[in-house]
Parts: C-alpha cells; sequence; structure tokens
C-alpha cells in the first residue's frame, strides 16, 4: 500500500508552456510565442480567426479588482513564424497598462472547445501577462 502511494506521488504531469510576449513594430503590436504550434496553425486555417478566445488582450483597468470585467481589446492577429502577432484597432496608448490573459488548458479541456464557443472559460486556471506600451 505504501509503495502504491509512492508510485502514485511520482507520477507527473506535462510542464505548462511559457508564454512570453513582447511589444513589437515600434511598440504598435504585441508578440505572443510559446504557443502550441498545431494549435495556432489549427486556428490561423479557419476564416474567423479566433485568436481572442485563444489569448485575449485588455486594457488594465484602474481599479485592477475590475480587470475579470473588461471587455477584449479589438484588435487583429496574424501568424508569424510561430508566433502570434496582435496589432489592436486602436495604437496602444503610452504609459496604459495592458495585459494578456492566457488559460491554461488540460485535463478534459480542449483548446477548439473554447476558440468554436462549445466550452466557457470560467473555472479554467489562467496567467495574466502584463505590459505597457
Amino acid at each position: 500500500m505504501f509503495l502504491l502511494l509512492i508510485c502514485l506521488g511520482c507520477t507527473s504531469k506535462a510542464p505548462a508552456p511559457t508564454i512570453n510576449i513582447s511589444l513589437v513594430n515600434n511598440n504598435q503590436s504585441l508578440q505572443i510565442s510559446g504557443l502550441d504550434k498545431i494549435i495556432i496553425t489549427d486556428i490561423a486555417r479557419d476564416t474567423a480567426n479566433h485568436f481572442e478566445s485563444l489569448v485575449p488582450v485588455f486594457r488594465m483597468p484602474a481599479d485592477t479588482d475590475m480587470k475579470d470585467y473588461q471587455p477584449i481589446q479589438p484588435g487583429k492577429y496574424i501568424v508569424k513564424d510561430s508566433a502570434l502577432i496582435f496589432t489592436p484597432d486602436t495604437p496602444f496608448t503610452k504609459q496604459q497598462v495592458y495585459f494578456v490573459r492566457y488559460f491554461q488548458y488540460g485535463g478534459d479541456y480542449k483548446v477548439m472547445d473554447f476558440v468554436k464557443g462549445q466550452r466557457t472559460a470560467t473555472k479554467l486556471r489562467y496567467t495574466d501577462l502584463i505590459f505597457k506600451q
């Protein structure tokens, strides 16, 4: 029995991917790298480009307790060299803080279920990556 518990403790899950963000194109676009290349390629083939469901970009409100209620920053996503480039419809504002919400999909959850709206991400763990122009 004790040996069984030790073996169960030895099992490990695959580590979550490391997502990196950086401003590019004279700080007018945001580069998001480290996402699964297969997922990016699959979504890019879809004419609707549902990248805002995978890694939405938001403007940080003055009251950070309200950040879960912010609308998604509108813009265009393109795939370039296995990275995702987000260019907002209106330029990033200087000294304004923004964040990218990266949802940690896994287990019984499939990314495409969320991208296509078949599930919601409200119960998923996520990481907010903060940046300022």
